[in-house]
């Protein structure tokens, strides 16, 4: 590991609907924690929103295209430019789980990610659980809570009252425990 500390380092994410704290799973996604970390330090996520919310499944966000509202038609299609290798593990997907969104290709995932809000154990070995919430579970049910509208797809997953990232922060685990 370059940084001696960075298995102390966890993320805050700060949310228009509260704040949640998010512990790394560097031993099994080491990669993708990385990834997630330069990305929060660059303020990649900050402005960002949660563009699909569906309860009891998961909220995603990650998508730099939701930091414009002109483009909400192609929300869910941004990236940073590049895609990651998938590091498929045994972490199972239950509430607070954070793991990476990705299309059908395996090896597609680039700054989506996912907060799960339910069991979503069909998803285990097939996306790249990186982390779990350490606090904000309250703030996960809230974003989740959040009434939608239809967005491409059959069932309502668009928040109609905009969930957004304010920020994300990689700091010491002692600062937030």
């Amino acid at each position: 590991m370059s940084n001696p500390n960075a298995a102390e380092e966890v993320a805050l994410i700060k949310t228009s609907a509260g704040d949640m704290v998010v512990e790394f799973w560097s031993d099994v996604a080491p990669k993708t924690v990385e990834n997630f970390k330069k990305l929060a330090r660059q303020g990649f996520y900050d402005g960002t929103a949660f563009h699909r919310v569906i309860r009891d499944f998961m909220i995603q966000g990650g998508d730099p295209l939701t930091k414009d509202p002109g483009m909400e038609h192609r929300w869910g299609t941004g990236d940073p430019g590049y895609k990651i290798k998938a590091e498929f593990n045994d972490r199972p997907h239950r509430k607070g789980v954070l793991s990476m969104a990705r299309s059908n290709h395996p090896d597609s995932a680039g700054s989506q990610f996912f907060v799960v809000h339910g069991d979503a154990s069909f998803l285990d070995r097939q996306y790249t659980a990186f982390g779990k919430l350490m606090k904000g579970l309250d703030v996960l049910d809230k974003i989740a809570a959040t009434p939608c509208k239809a967005a491409g797809e059959s069932s309502p997953s668009r928040p109609v009252q905009r969930q957004h990232v304010e920020s994300v922060t990689i700091v010491a685990r002692s600062t937030v425990a």
